[in-house]
């Protein structure tokens, strides 16, 4: 933590009602304190979410300004959250990703941490696998049940770190747990306070938070776990949780629906450091990748995610996707290896047999592939047309013209140099046999009524079949058989 950590800690709990704000250089004044608000019935906020009807997105035109951090990262839960939707993975193959993604995040590891199971023996020995390999990034970090067992497990396996469960909305509260908030809230101290006794530092998964009463629940539940840190001088992380994917980037939307008006109240008026927020969204409206965004935008330091987006129900947020976003608003990639992103999709599909859909961003087969004839005729023009960015550099990919009837010899011989990875004196041309007899073929089907692209399988029967009529290979062997 920051050397005037305790410093902060001092400015916020001695009820100073006039504190000097380090990032803005302005004297600031507490207005309220905030208290739980132990109601008797819980709040569903029904209105918003009426159930028998789509939620609603209000609006009070509150205004939260920008605060992103200085630093910002991305924490993974592929291990845990990403195998709560798959079949589990094996020792073998969790070891494998985690060098991957050690990898990924480079030698300034902006992929912080790793979260895994404890339960079975298999996810023991995958963490002792990892933390074998003694990488400082990703740390190796757990999530287990709220229980002093496994506290103690914790720290006999030599995690300075745990995720525990602590449900904030009154959904979880009182119609899950059969709780009132009071007890909801001694419950969980209890049970953070036992991992402090263990040396261990709580990650608290705030579940539910877009669904919680933020001012009369989670702040003051929030502002107890600082009063805690402070007590025993261990980090305390706070999670928020948008379980079921609520969250809205809008300026000037209602809480618990604002991403931006949650992070402020932790922060703020909870007093939770920005390297001490994490963010943890799901895609249930199409929302993971911007409220993740939002949430470092407006002070949030870590962002969760898991590979590909593999989670609950329409998944977590994509990690290589955050990857991107990171470059995006900081300007670099800090050290980040992009291309193991390409090496992680290509082994998910080979070695683990999961099909990533084809036009995923970064990582689909057919993310940068152009199929439209009047595009494709740009694209070999110049890539940049119609390319995001230089994809080969980044990714291992070079951008693919799918083949119509304006490809052209030309055109062909770019889909199959490129497809194949063709370089050098193993690069076709355009005066080959091969693409000359694909290219008559294609035009016979056009000229026949069809009117979509050519797949890629169907190109490759084309190819297999006159390739054996030729007696040749892709390769060296068809770059010098012309007519």
């Amino acid at each position: 933590m920051e050397n005037n950590f305790n410093d902060y800690l001092e400015d916020r709990f001695e009820n100073r009602p006039i504190f000097l704000n380090q990032k803005n250089n302005l004297l600031e004044i507490e207005e309220h304190m905030y208290i739980l608000d132990d109601v008797k019935k819980p709040n569903v906020f029904r209105r918003m979410f009426p159930y028998s009807e789509v939620p609603k997105i209000p609006f009070n035109d509150r205004i939260v300004p920008h605060n992103m951090p200085k630093e910002i990262w991305i924490t993974d839960t592929t291990f845990r959250d990403g195998q709560q939707s798959r079949a589990p993975y094996t020792t073998e193959q969790i070891v494998t990703i985690y060098d991957h993604l050690h990898r990924l995040g480079g030698p300034q590891g902006k992929i912080r941490a790793c979260e895994f199971f404890l339960y079975s023996k298999k996810d023991r020995d995958a963490v002792y696998k990892c933390m074998e390999r003694g990488y400082q990034f990703p740390e190796v970090t757990s999530w287990i049940r709220a229980n002093k067992e496994d506290f103690k497990l914790v720290k006999e396996i030599g995690m300075k770190e745990t995720g525990i469960l602590v449900s904030c909305s009154d959904y979880h509260i009182f119609l899950k747990m059969k709780m009132t908030r009071r007890q909801a809230m001694d419950h969980y101290l209890s049970v953070i306070r036992d991992c402090l006794e263990e040396g261990i530092s709580p990650r608290c998964h705030l579940e539910d938070i877009t669904r919680a009463d933020i001012y009369g629940y989670v702040v003051p539940f929030c502002m107890e776990l600082m009063k805690l840190m402070q007590e025993y001088q261990i980090p305390i992380k706070v999670r928020a949780c948008d379980t079921m994917g609520y969250g809205v980037n809008y300026p000037g939307a209602v809480i618990p629906r604002s991403v931006q008006g949650i992070i402020y109240a932790l922060n703020k008026h909870a007093g939770v450091p920005e390297e001490l927020i994490e963010w943890h969204g799901h895609n249930d409206f199409y929302k993971a990748v911007t409220n993740s965004t939002t949430a470092w935008l407006y002070g949030c330091a870590g962002i969760n995610t898991s590979l590909f987006g593999i989670g609950e129900r329409t998944g977590n947020t994509p990690l290589e996707a955050m990857v991107f976003e990171y470059a995006q608003i900081k300007g670099t990639l800090d050290g980040m290896d992009t291309t193991v992103i390409t090496q992680l999709a290509e082994y998910y599909e080979k070695e683990i047999g999961y099909q990533i859909p084809e036009r995923t961003p970064f990582v689909g087969k057919n993310f940068n592939v152009t199929r439209a004839g009047i595009h494709a005729d740009g694209l070999l023009k110049n890539e940049e047309i119609y390319n995001i960015f230089d994809t080969d550099r980044f990714l291992n990919r070079p951008v693919l013209c799918a083949i119509s009837n304006t490809s052209g010899l030309a055109g062909i011989a770019h889909w199959i140099n490129t497809y194949f990875k063709l370089k050098g004196d193993d690069q076709i041309t355009k005066n080959c046999e091969l693409v000359k007899r694909i290219k008559e073929e294609v035009d016979a089907e056009y000229e026949g009524g069809r009117v979509t692209v050519m797949t890629d399988t169907e190109i490759i029967d084309k190819m297999e079949r006159i390739c054996g009529d030729l007696g040749i290979t892709v390769g060296g062997q068809i770059g010098n058989k012309e007519e």
